[in-house]
C-alpha cells in the first residue's frame, strides 16, 4: 500500500466539499414540511437534522459498496477521474441550489462519476446492470411509491382524526409525530446519501493504490463523511426548504407526518437494499402525495414541471461537465490545476449571485405564492375540506387571483 498522494488528497478534500454540498442541498427533504407547519423553528430543526444525519453514517456501507465497487471498473480509475467527477457533481448541486430546485444530489454524483469514467475508459467500464438496477430504476419509483404511500396516508390521518374530541390536542399529537418522523428521515439521509461520499472517497483510494481492490470504507472516511454532511445540514439549504416547504404545496400537520413517515420508510428501505436512491425524488414525490390527499389540498404544478425537468437533467448534465472535466484534467498536472481552479472560482461566482437575494431563517417561510390555476381552482372549489378544518382553509390555500376588472358570472372562462 502506498501513501496518499497530492492528487489523492485533493480527490478527498474535493470530496467532503460534495458531501457538504450534499448536506445543505438536502436538509430540505427531512426538515421542509416540519419548517412549514411550523412544528420545529427552522434554527432546531436543521440543528437536530444534522445530528441524526451524522449518526446515520454509522449504520450501514451497503450504498457505499455499491458506489466503490459496483458501478463502475475499479481497474480502469484514475485519481483524476473521480476528481472530474466531483467537479460535475458539486456545480450542478450548486446551480440547482441557487433557483431553489430540489434536484437529486445522489444522481448528480452518478452522473458526474459516470461522464468521467467514459471519457476515461470508454463506455464498458460502466457497469450498465448496476445503473439500472440500482439507480435508474429507484430514481422512477421511489417518488411513486412514496407519493402513493403519502397521500393514502394523509386521507387515513384525517379520517381517524375527524371525529376528535380535541382537535387542539390532536394538532399537538400531529406534529409531535412530526417531528418523530422528520428524524427519521434525517437518519434515513444519513444511511444513504452520507454514504455515497463514503463510496466514492474510497473508490479513490482503490484507485490510488491505498487501498486494496473490494474493501469497505476505513473508519476515518466514514468519520469525515458523516461530520461533512451534518455540517452541510446544520448550515442549511434556506432556498430549497422554501421551495420543497412552500412552493410545492400547502401542507398541515397531519399531511406532514404523513410525507416524511412515507418518505423515511422508503429510504431506509432502499438503504437496507444496497440502491443508491435520490432522498430528493422520494421526499418531493411524498409532498406531492401528501397535498394530494387532502381535500381542496393543491400541488402547484408550475414548480413541480421544472423541478421534474431539473431532475431528468441532473445525469446527463453533471456527465457532460465530469467528462470534460477529466478531458482537460488528462493534460497533466496543470490541467488538474485548471480544472481546480475553474470549480473554486465557479462556486465563488454562484454563492455572490446568492447574496443578490438572501435566504436564511427568518426568512424561509415567506413566499409569494403563485395562482392555483384553473382546473385546480374549479377541483377545490367543489370538494369541501376534511372534517374539523378551519372555514378559510380553501382560501389560505388557493390565493385569490387578482385582475384588472372581476369578471361577471357570464363572463367566466373554464
Amino acid at each position: 500500500m502506498e501513501g496518499i498522494s497530492l492528487i489523492l488528497a485533493i480527490v478527498v478534500v474535493t470530496a467532503l466539499a460534495f458531501d457538504f454540498t450534499n448536506g445543505f442541498h438536502d436538509t430540505a427533504n427531512a426538515m421542509a414540511t416540519t419548517i412549514s407547519t411550523g412544528a420545529l423553528r427552522p434554527k432546531v430543526a436543521v440543528a437536530m437534522s444534522a445530528v441524526l444525519n451524522l449518526v446515520g453514517a454509522f449504520l450501514s456501507v451497503e450504498v457505499a459498496n455499491t458506489i466503490s465497487k459496483g458501478l463502475v471498473d475499479e481497474s480502469g480509475i484514475r485519481p483524476e477521474v473521480i476528481f472530474a467527477a466531483l467537479v460535475g457533481a458539486i456545480l450542478w448541486n450548486l446551480l440547482t441550489w441557487l433557483v431553489g430546485l430540489p434536484s437529486s444530489s445522489s444522481h448528480a454524483l452518478m452522473g458526474g462519476l459516470i461522464g468521467a469514467t467514459v471519457a476515461s475508459a470508454g463506455v464498458g467500464a460502466v457497469h450498465g446492470d448496476v445503473l439500472v438496477t440500482k439507480v435508474l430504476i429507484p430514481a422512477i419509483a421511489a417518488p411513486l411509491v412514496a407519493g402513493v404511500a403519502a397521500m393514502l396516508g394523509a386521507r387515513l390521518t384525517y379520517r381517524l382524526g375527524k371525529k376528535a374530541d380535541d382537535t387542539q390536542a390532536a394538532a399537538k399529537g400531529y406534529r409531535a409525530g412530526q417531528i418523530a418522523s422528520a428524524g427519521l428521515v434525517s437518519l434515513a439521509h444519513g444511511t444513504n446519501d452520507a454514504q455515497k461520499t463514503m463510496g466514492i472517497i474510497t473508490l479513490a483510494l482503490v484507485a490510488g493504490g491505498t487501498l486494496a481492490p473490494d474493501s469497505d470504507p476505513p473508519m476515518w472516511v466514514i468519520l469525515s463523511a458523516g461530520l461533512a454532511i451534518a455540517l452541510g445540514t446544520y448550515l442549511g439549504g434556506w432556498r430549497i426548504i422554501r421551495t420543497m416547504g412552500k412552493g410545492l404545496t400547502d401542507l398541515q400537520p397531519q399531511q406532514g407526518f404523513a410525507a416524511q413517515t412515507s418518505a423515511a420508510t422508503v429510504i431506509l428501505a432502499s438503504s437496507h437494499l444496497g440502491f443508491s436512491l435520490s432522498t430528493t425524488h422520494s421526499v418531493s414525490g411524498a409532498v406531492m402525495g401528501a397535498g394530494l390527499g387532502r381535500k381542496g389540498g393543491v400541488v402547484r404544478w408550475s414548480t413541480a414541471t421544472r423541478m421534474f425537468v431539473a431532475w431528468g437533467l441532473t445525469l446527463p448534465a453533471a456527465a457532460l461537465v465530469g467528462a470534460i472535466a477529466e478531458w482537460v484534467t488528462g493534460f497533466g498536472s496543470w490541467g488538474t490545476a485548471v480544472v481546480a481552479v475553474f470549480l473554486v472560482g465557479s462556486s465563488a461566482a454562484i454563492w455572490k449571485i446568492s447574496r443578490r437575494e438572501v435566504v436564511n431563517h427568518t426568512n424561509v417561510n415567506d413566499t409569494d405564492e403563485e395562482p392555483a390555476g384553473v382546473v385546480t381552482a374549479a377541483m377545490a372549489a367543489v370538494t369541501p375540506p376534511p372534517t374539523g378544518a378551519p372555514v378559510d382553509d380553501l382560501a389560505t390555500t388557493i390565493p385569490a387571483q387578482k385582475t384588472a376588472a372581476e369578471p361577471t358570472p357570464s363572463q367566466a372562462t373554464v
